[in-house]
């Protein structure tokens, strides 16, 4: 049997990591700066994290939802303290798509509504309801395309009020930088003001934070740079530093139903254990705190580039970066790959991302910046 092979591979195999590097079977080493599609928080291989993996899968790897699991309380309390959200509730999945289906179902049983409010570009996973609010026709299949979402430009808020007024949105779903749709940010007025409509019209607000949150943008979540409190937030990606684990994040405004919602898997005791070393690396380590720190000096440089290079724009905020090209970014990505050997990611046709670990160091930094530059004066 072979692979069903959706995927377009680098003919490179990673077998090991550290930090921000990573190793191929060759035994080449390669600066991280993408992290895995921004999934590895805390670094690749972190000890704190294996000793904590290690001990838990040797004491019990799983049981199910049927009875109680001390380590999904205490890892609430510890995320609502470290998010500033103690009085939320916290439901755990396993994915990012799952997180978004289950806001999106939360908010339908909350006022019984349909329709939908989505951006343009916007990318929440490719599941039922998930991939219906992605705006990209390639990955919604037919059995999806139902008509009861509407994508909207970023930023401006007279389209969305519009919708809004008919009085039959449910929820609208915003990622506040958006990842995919090529590291677009949405503005403090923006959402100060959706947030407004949201409470008039009876609208759910959810904030999709799977790629830009858990410290990536500086804050433990990129709304919180807005001055806006969403009623459900989504997890996901670097909140277990590469064991799949999803969440949602729910005001107290939703009150929990048995059997509502459900999941097999979802807050297991190994996931639960990864998700709690997390925490203590971040706090510890000021991982937030560096991603601001280092993320504005790198912005800096890179904004230093534009106007030459080939660079056009850059974008972003804290270790969530976009580098516009005025070229297509397939060469100078592979370029990086293979001839300075640094991974970065892509968004559409022209933008590098930058989604590394939240340890990366100035020095790491100044070393991208190097090898980037080599690559586009070439």
């Amino acid at each position: 049997m072979d692979l069903f092979n959706v995927y377009p591979l680098f003919d490179i195999a990673i077998e090991r990591g550290e930090g921000c590097k990573v190793w191929d079977s060759e035994g080449q080493e390669y600066l991280d700066l993408y992290g895995g599609h921004a999934v590895i928080s805390i670094g690749h291989s972190h000890p704190h994290y294996v000793e904590a993996i290690s001990r838990q899968v040797a004491k019990l790897g799983f049981y199910s939802n049927s009875v109680q699991n001390p380590l999904q309380q205490e890892f609430a309390r510890r995320l609502g303290k470290a998010c500033g959200y103690e009085d939320y509730h916290l439901f755990l999945i396993n994915s990012g798509a799952e997180a978004n289906e289950n806001a999106l179902k939360l908010a339908s049983f909350y006022n019984g509504r349909t329709r939908v409010l989505s951006l343009e570009k916007a990318f929440h996973g490719r599941t039922s309801l998930a991939v219906e609010v992605t705006n990209n026709p390639k990955i919604i299949a037919p059995i999806n395309a139902n008509g009861h979402v509407t994508y909207l430009p970023i930023n401006d808020l007279n389209a969305w009020e519009a919708e809004l007024a008919k009085g039959d949105v449910c929820a609208c779903i915003v990622e506040c930088i958006q990842g995919v749709g090529g590291i677009r940010m949405v503005t403090a007025d923006f959402l100060q003001g959706l947030r407004q409509l949201c409470d008039e019209y009876n609208t759910v607000l959810i904030c999709d934070e799977i790629q830009c949150g858990y410290g990536r943008s500086g804050k433990f979540f990129a709304h919180q740079h807005l001055g806006v409190k969403p009623d459900i937030i989504t997890v996901a990606k670097g909140i277990c530093n590469g064991f799949p684990m999803g969440g949602v994040l729910i005001s107290p405004k939703f009150t929990p139903v048995y059997g509502q919602l459900g999941t097999t898997f979802g807050g297991n005791h190994l996931g639960c254990a990864g998700a709690l070393a997390v925490l203590d690396v971040m706090e510890q380590e000021h991982l937030v705190e560096n991603a601001a720190k280092v993320g504005a000096y790198l912005i800096g440089e890179l904004k230093k580039m534009v106007g030459s290079y080939h660079v056009v724009d850059v974008r972003g905020e804290g270790l969530m970066i976009g580098i516009e090209l005025d070229i297509p970014y397939k060469e100078p990505r592979t370029r990086l790959i293979k001839e300075q050997h640094c991974f970065t990611g892509c968004s559409g046709t022209n933008v590098i991302r930058l989604l590394p670990p939240l340890c990366l160091t100035l020095a790491q930094a100044d070393d991208f910046l190097r090898r980037f530059r080599t690559v586009l004066e070439a």
